[in-house]
Parts: C-alpha cells; structure tokens; sequence
C-alpha cells in the first residue's frame, strides 16, 4: 500500500468532492465516499473492496489506525485537518473515510433463504427514506431490497448515512428494466409454488394481517408521491393496507414507516426471533 500526502485542493482532492457531491461522477468512476465508524466497520466486515482511506495522521484513535494497518486498499491519502474538514459532513470531522467500490447489480448473485422475503421499492425519491428503508429490511430480515425505476441516487452520502451499518449488509440491487424484474419473478414462482408478490396501497383493501405471509413472498412499496407504478400492481397477486382508525385525520402513512409496519407484521406471523 502507498500514501500520497495532499495539502492542496489538487486534482485528486476535487476528485473526493465530486464522488461526495455528483451522481455523474460517482458512476463514471464506479466509487463512493464514506465516512462514519458504524459505516466503515460494516464495509469491511461485509467484504466491500475498499480502494483508499483518507486521514489526517496527526488526528487518529487507535481504531483508525488498526483500520488503516490492516484493511488492503490500493492507495491512501494524508489529508491536512482543514482538508478534513472540508470533505467531512460531520460536525466534528471524522478522523477516517473511505473510497469504496461499488457493486454490481445482479439478481441471481444474491443468496436468498429457504423461504424468501424480498422487498422492492419503487422509485424512491428522498434519501432518507431509502436509507430508512434499507436499515428496516435488514433489521426486519428481508433478503434483499430491489429499487425500480429512476430514483435517488443509492450511493448518495445521505442514503449511507440514514442506512448506518446496514447500507453494507443488506444486498440492495437497482433494476432500470421491469422486463428484468418479472423474468426474475417468474423464476422465482418456479422455484417456490407458492411464492407470494403482495402489493400495497393507500386505498381500503386486504388489511395486511388477513394476509398469509408465511410464504416466499415479495412485498412492493410505491413511490412517497405516487404510489405503486401501475403495471407493479396489476402483476401484484394481492393488493394489502394497514388498516387505520376511523377518527384519523391520517389518509396515509410515510412509506419506510408503512413498509416497517408492514415488515414487522411478516416477521411476526413467520415467528422469527
């Protein structure tokens, strides 16, 4: 492992900026910007490949510098404690971040269980409910989490952070082409007779309980706006709600609330502790 020591706001300090601030750029070098101790710990305990570390050497615990002995990267970089400070989002300037690598997006490499939970949620468009999200389904033992549709970037700094640790222990795969996603559901009915796609909906339906989420099962989530993409519902097998008081002024709930809701009532009817 090398170091290179950057006291300017040279061209590889501005290359930190923009996988921190832009989407394009992200994607055009197929790497992210993290920082935070729970975050860090789970990348490399889940196996991320962790391309450099950023520091400033004259500010670190001992876990930054274990972290820094022991994790291969390919490059690192001591940082001046201004620099730090500017690249930080922290109020008080983490003393260690990362340049991660992003994964793949594919279906099949994702192990499921021998009775599935998957969830999918379709084109979210605020941050911090997608990493609300991400953390629920990990908290809650969904398999994995699949995002449809143009949406909030994923590696966007604020869905990491919102996510915590699970943003790394949770597969989370982006699909652009529905095609893909039905193909992969067939597959899936295929394997599992009586694999489950459930829908949700604001409107009065199949109140979640009277459901059976003892099955391999998909459980969707629509858009914060506009609800679940039309053609996602017609190719639900149920559509469910989470039945609310009639004295509610209330017609809805968020979505990472309803989905947790949602996820807690298939953890308890499946009895997992």
């Amino acid at each position: 492992m090398t170091e290179e020591k950057i006291f300017s706001k040279n061209s590889t300090f501005q290359k930190f900026e923009v996988l921190k601030t832009n989407r394009n750029k992200r994607y055009r070098y197929h790497e992210f910007l993290v920082e935070g101790v729970r975050s860090l710990n789970e990348a490399v305990k889940n196996g991320w490949k962790i391309n450099s570390l950023l520091y400033d050497r004259n500010h670190l615990s001992d876990w930054a510098k274990d972290m820094i002995k022991t994790v291969r990267t390919d490059k690192n970089y001591c940082l001046s404690a201004e620099l730090m400070k500017e690249l930080s989002s922290k109020e008080d300037t983490s003393e260690l971040m990362a340049v991660i690598e992003m994964r793949e997006d594919s279906l099949e490499t994702v192990p499921l269980s021998d009775n599935p939970f998957i969830v999918l949620f379709d084109r979210p468009s605020n941050k911090g409910n997608l990493g609300t999200m991400i953390r629920s389904c990990d908290a809650l033992g969904a398999d994995m989490l699949i995002i449809t549709g143009h949406s909030v970037d994923l590696y966007d700094p604020d869905v990491v952070v919102s996510a915590m640790g699970s943003f790394f222990n949770l597969p989370v795969i982006r699909i652009a082409d529905n095609n893909v996603l039905f193909e992969y559901i067939s597959e899936l009915k295929k394997k599992y007779p009586d694999f489950t796609t459930l829908g949700t909906t604001a409107h009065k339906q199949h109140p979640i309980y009277s459901a059976d989420l003892t099955v391999p099962l998909m459980l969707m989530m629509g858009n914060e706006t506009m609800g679940l993409n039309k053609a996602f519902k017609e190719y639900c097998d149920l559509l469910c709600t989470i039945p609310m008081s009639e004295k509610s002024y209330a017609s809805s709930f968020n979505v990472s609330c309803a989905a947790s809701i949602l996820m807690y009532e298939v953890t308890r009817q499946r009895g997992i502790k």
